[in-house]
């Protein structure tokens, strides 16, 4: 267990991040920041941060060398990095966790072994593949590179086989998977936490809307009974254990009059998570920071109601007037070219739980 003072090591200088090292920072801890970019949303909140190349192996080794444990605020981290840094520090959560988001093919063999249900999907390497598939999986579909897509990027939608081609070459020769449409009623989440000491703790699962392919808004309480919230709970602490993962994880379900189904995993801190900094007494960042040192987890619990909206592109334009906006509380990242489809913030509207 890390003791206040400690330093964590952070890989990714994101919004999740800045974050992360706002949470280790009211227990009393230090981060150390690695970005390759300058001037990143975490390195204005962070204690220290070390600009260096993903491939850069002098400046991982001292990295390591600087910090009592390292984690991290994306999937996508280079494997000769984590032989590196793993050499010198423990890595939470572990490589196996990485190893199977990071390729979504393995992640849906991962979950359907765990007699998990995901989506109807097919392995896609070549035009051949891709047109058996439809004929088997049918349509609507979608074909999504199987590694580092986010946000609706890496991704061709296909309503009509005749479409079969131009998705493929979509791909620019990208190994892939396709995706059957699932018919649900609404998607949700759920952040889950899990220590070194096996403890689990969940929060509420949130109702998710997305608008062209990145999220909207997640609302708390979901829409769904008491039985498939204590489902969808279960189901993520079914997958924590199998991968003895360490930190928090974002589960995304489909609701279907069938059950639910597995959308995907993140094995981080998660957008659909950020209700919790001011609906929750731990929010999902301090359940996280507090899994990789050791500590003891937070019980989850909220206070509040809440929705949770991104603030995308020019809408964190609008900061002076959320700012009089009762109950609403701002989340800005620190960024500083408001972009068409980039996080800039996000706000909590909160209210009284019901």
């Amino acid at each position: 267990m890390l003791k206040p003072g400690a330093t964590i090591g952070i890989l990714g200088g994101g919004q999740l991040g800045r974050m992360l090292s706002v949470a280790a920072a009211r227990l009393g801890f230090k981060t150390c920041v690695y970005e390759p970019g300058g001037d990143c949303p975490a390195s204005h909140v962070a204690n220290f941060h070390l600009q260096a190349a993903y491939d850069d192996a002098d400046a991982l080794r001292r990295f390591a060398q600087s910090v009592d444990v390292i984690t991290y605020e994306f999937e996508n981290i280079p494997t000769d990095a984590l032989d590196i840094l793993e050499a010198i520090r423990p890595v939470r959560p572990g490589r196996e966790a990485l190893r199977i988001s990071q390729d979504r093919m393995t992640e849906k063999d991962f979950l359907s072994g765990l007699g998990l249900t995901p989506a109807p999907y097919a392995q896609i390497d070549t035009l051949d593949d891709l047109t058996a598939a439809l004929a088997q999986i049918g349509t609507p579909a979608i074909l999504k590179t199987r590694r580092f897509g986010y946000d609706g990027k890496g991704q061709a939608r296909i309503t009509d086989p005749a479409q079969a081609e131009e998705a493929f070459a979509a791909m620019a020769g990208a190994p892939a998977v396709l995706e059957g449409f699932v018919t649900f009623t609404h998607e949700v989440s759920v952040i889950a936490a899990r220590g070194p000491d096996g403890q689990i703790a969940c929060f509420d699962p949130g109702e998710n809307v997305h608008k062209d392919g990145i999220l909207h808004t997640t609302t708390i309480p979901a829409r769904i009974p008491r039985s498939r919230q204590t489902d969808a709970v279960l189901l993520a602490g079914r997958i924590l254990n199998a991968l003895d993962y360490v930190g928090v994880m974002g589960v995304e379900l489909f609701v279907t009059p069938q059950g639910l189904i597995v959308n995907e995993i993140a094995p981080r801190v998660h957008n659909s998570g950020h209700w919790t900094q001011n609906a929750c007494p731990v929010d999902q960042f301090e359940q996280h920071i507090r899994a990789v040192a050791g500590w003891p987890l937070g019980d989850g619990q909220r206070h509040s109601d809440v929705v949770m909206e991104n603030l995308i592109g020019t809408d964190a334009d609008t900061w002076e007037a959320l700012a009089k906006e009762p109950g609403t509380a701002i989340h800005l990242y620190g960024k500083a070219d408001a972009k068409p489809g980039r996080k800039m913030g996000h706000v909590n509207r909160i209210t009284p739980r019901a």
